[in-house]
């Protein structure tokens, strides 16, 4: 895993749409500051859709590779328009980038 190499796959496809800094604002997307430990639909202030806040599950290195595949398919109603990272190699680069720059 490469958190440099995640880096710039979050650049081009995650950055349009989300932060990751403390106290950073909310975009399309939610700031990922925190995200790891947190359960979906909780960043305070971000309005989530019922799917998000409803499927219940916490942030992990699991479970964000199984978003990452297919967003759409893990929260059936998400409003994120992300397609998703087909190579486990790229999601688990990204995953690398936002566990150092989320913390």
């Amino acid at each position: 895993m490469s958190a440099a190499n995640g880096k710039k796959i979050f650049t081009k496809a995650c950055a349009q749409c989300h932060t990751v800094e403390k106290g950073g604002k909310h975009k399309q997307g939610p700031n990922l500051n925190g995200l790891f430990g947190r359960k979906t639909g909780q960043a305070s202030g971000f309005s989530y859709t019922q799917a998000n806040k409803d499927k219940g599950i916490t942030w992990e290195e699991d479970t964000l590779d199984i978003y990452l595949t297919n967003p759409k398919k893990y929260i059936p109603g998400t409003k994120m328009v992300f397609a998703g990272l087909k190579k486990k190699k790229d999601r688990a680069n990204l995953i690398a980038y936002l566990k150092d720059s989320t913390a």
